[in-house]
């Protein structure tokens, strides 16, 4: 698989301080939310598998990706249960909304648009998690959440490699820096709440 110069791309702006703060204070609903978002992660690698059947390295990458996440759901789903806490309803994530608006819907440019905006997706997933991971005060949750943030950072990268192996287009650094800047204004405008986004 092609190798990207990462050095290159946009460079992540922190998540607005009051954030893990909010995720602290409310964490069981945090931990809903996070469940919720990897079964949301796990459901768009399968749509991307069933989307590409002829591009045999995505599809064994997204395979492989939706049961790593599925798994993390588990996990969290497992944290969940033990504190006698069920699942929330899945809500409508404004962030992700805004971020699928950006993907061009030219059959040039549109695969390289959604391993892009998953990219940006994860990367600020990492950062998030790595936040809690650095803060929260639990052991077994620091250890949690610093091998999710280890997951997350792979995850990001793994989308900007696919992207170079699989899109002929020779933007493809250009256009993550673009979603990245914009993804990076939008963090600066959403409402802090208790929620991965």
């Amino acid at each position: 698989m092609a190798k990207s110069d990462l050095s290159k791309l946009v460079a992540l702006l922190p998540s607005p301080e009051a954030w893990v703060n909010t995720a602290l204070q409310d964490f069981e609903r945090f931990l809903q939310d996070h469940a919720s978002a990897e079964k949301k992660a796990s459901g768009m690698a399968l749509s991307m598998a069933s989307h590409y059947p002829d591009r045999l390295d995505l599809v064994s990458a997204m395979v492989d990706l939706a049961v790593e996440e599925l798994n993390h759901y588990r996990e969290v789903m497992r944290l969940l249960l033990g504190r006698k806490i069920g699942p929330s309803a899945d809500r409508k994530d404004a962030y992700v909304t805004q971020l699928n608006k950006q993907v061009r819907k030219d059959a040039e440019y549109f695969l390289l648009d959604r391993l892009l905006v998953a990219a940006v997706v994860e990367r600020r997933g990492a950062e998030r998690f790595g936040l809690i991971a650095k803060h929260i005060t639990d052991p077994e949750m620091k250890r949690f959440y610093a091998a999710i943030t280890s997951s997350e950072e792979r995850h990001w990268q793994l989308f900007v490699q696919l992207a170079w192996a699989n899109c002929a287009t020779g933007d493809i650094e250009q256009r993550f820096n673009e979603l990245a800047t914009y993804e990076n204004n939008l963090v600066s405008t959403l409402p802090v709440a208790a929620t991965l986004h």
